[in-house]
């Protein structure tokens, strides 16, 4: 598993028009290339009567899956600009279709691969992406006398609450970089004078959203 990378938050879908023709981009996250070709397809289904329905999509941790398909577009000039807006923002496991409705003027080579990559770059920007880093779950059980401290310091600390049980004594889940787990178990320690259990959960993936 990646300790970190990039990928869009979700589904998302944004329009400009250059030269009268409208591009409208369609993107999402996926994990398979099964996922991909399924979602390429719906927007192919509900786009039907477009001039194209080009696509993208770079999948997997090393990026070993990559197809772009210009579906009708002179070869090159769409599913190639859009594949390489996101190999430039270095994202993973992301699909984008970007169905075109013809204007009436031809835009040339040229003018087709800046107008595939500036609507991708759009609809990415209007999307969002988010970076996911893998962090170490850690669950911290205390008496709730210790609460309100705990609770307060963990919420202006460096570390990402998750969640909090309320059962017979108080569940704290905690989002820790795998190299801060020894230092967090230290910090606990000392801030409740060693009256507190603490147990490694497992690994996930947390999400920030940035601006690239």
């Amino acid at each position: 598993m990646l300790q970190n990378y990039f990928t869009v938050k979700g589904y998302g879908e944004n329009e400009i028009e250059i030269q009268k023709s409208r591009f409208i981009a369609y993107i999402d996250r996926v994990e398979t290339e099964e996922e991909a070709q399924e979602f390429i397809q719906s927007i192919k289904k509900k786009n039907w009567n477009a001039t194209h329905n080009c696509s993208a999509y770079l999948i997997g941790e090393n990026d070993q899956i990559q197809k772009a398909n210009d579906d009708g577009e002179p070869s090159g000039t769409a599913g190639v600009p859009i594949l390489e807006v996101l190999k430039k923002k270095h994202l993973k496991d992301t699909v984008v279709v970007i169905t075109r409705y013809f204007g009436g003027i031809k835009l040339g080579a040229g003018g087709l691969i800046r107008a595939y990559g500036k609507a991708t770059s759009e609809g990415l920007a209007a999307t969002g992406i988010v970076e996911r880093k893998l962090m170490r779950i850690m669950h911290t059980t205390i008496d709730y006398t210790w609460l309100g401290k705990i609770e307060n310091e963990l919420r202006s600390s460096v570390y990402q609450l998750k969640e909090i049980h309320y059962l017979d004594k108080v569940e704290i889940e905690t989002f820790v970089e795998e190299t801060q787990t020894e230092a967090f178990k230290e910090w606990m320690v000392e801030m409740t004078n060693g009256q507190c259990d603490l147990r490694e959960g497992e690994m996930r993936y947390l999400e920030d959203q940035v601006a690239r």
